[in-house]
């Protein structure tokens, strides 16, 4: 079980630092669909930027529980955005990948809470 949650921290360290990335240097796609919905150009690099930093604390076991947090509330925020869009398959894996992010947190501050006793 070691090797999955080790994995899928690398997983979504990868998904919330790409995704923070192509924001920050503003790829017409993200331009065109964010946009849409009331995000302006500088919004949208303040929210990648917000993606990358929690994708960099994710990894480590002092900032897990943050940066899971941060990287959540983004997705979250996707999220709603792609289901207002109807584009359910992206939907599904931003909702699983949000839900893990849930799990990490959840068994972080588990493994924080063991420690401090």
């Amino acid at each position: 079980m070691k090797y999955f949650w080790m994995i899928a921290i690398a997983i979504l360290t990868f998904l919330a630092v790409s995704s923070g990335i192509t924001k920050v240097m503003l790829m017409q796609q993200d331009i065109d669909f964010f946009s849409q919905y009331g995000f302006s150009n500088p919004m949208l690099i303040f929210y990648g930027a917000v993606q990358i930093v929690g994708g960099i604390l994710l990894p480590f076991k002092k900032t897990r529980f943050v940066g899971a947090a941060v990287v959540a509330l983004t997705f979250v925020i996707s999220l709603v955005i792609l289901l207002m869009e109807g584009n359910i398959p992206v939907s599904i894996v931003t909702l699983i990948s949000t839900v893990l992010l849930g799990f990490i947190m959840v068994r972080n501050r588990r493994a924080t809470n063991q420690a401090t006793r």
